[in-house]
């Protein structure tokens, strides 16, 4: 995988521990580290659900995907994507294109056991968000497969250091410039 420039992409549901893993893997592998839902809050200076009421989900996907090109277009980054981000097809592709692409796979039952309390979630926010969770996963699992290089399972009963630390193996067998 000679074409990534060190950047790692982790992509999945929203829920999955794309931020949290995001993290600690690059504090382990000394590379710079981003949210992209996060940026764009920072760029805008307001909440991904103040911008999903204003602007709708399309006038979201249009500003994550002007930030998901530029992010992607630096070197020896771990980018953490919002869960949405596959849905566009030149987000695949920047993906694909300028990085590792791992997708932490999850199922939408455990997802929910995680995240039905936050209220940060614009698409949750529904009468029934476990059925809206699956949906989602319905939708978006072919698109995540179909953009990561990588699949990792996350186990639902490991910890997380646990996780990072088989993440960063996964990294390592699959990059020779890795540490």
């Amino acid at each position: 995988m000679d074409n990534m420039a060190g950047n790692i992409f982790l992509i999945g549901l929203m829920g999955a521990g794309k931020t949290t893993h995001g993290k600690q893997l690059a504090a382990l592998l000394h590379r710079d580290f981003v949210d992209s839902d996060q940026f764009i809050c920072q760029r805008t200076g307001v909440s991904i659900p103040t911008i999903f009421e204003l602007e709708g989900e399309v006038g979201f996907r249009k500003r994550e995907a002007a930030v998901i090109d530029e992010l992607t277009q630096r070197h020896s980054l771990i980018l953490a994507t919002g869960g949405g981000a596959i849905l566009s097809p030149e987000n695949r592709q920047c993906l694909r294109t300028r990085g590792t692409v791992i997708y932490l796979h999850t199922m939408p039952e455990i997802l929910y056991q995680r995240i039905q309390y936050d209220k940060n979630r614009p698409l949750l926010q529904v009468a029934d968000p476990l059925g809206k969770l699956q949906a989602l996963y319905q939708q978006r699992d072919p698109l995540y497969r179909e953009t990561a290089h990588l699949i990792f399972n996350i186990p639902p009963q490991h910890s997380c250091p646990q996780i990072t630390k088989q993440l960063l193996h996964l990294i390592q067998q699959h990059s020779p410039e890795s540490p």
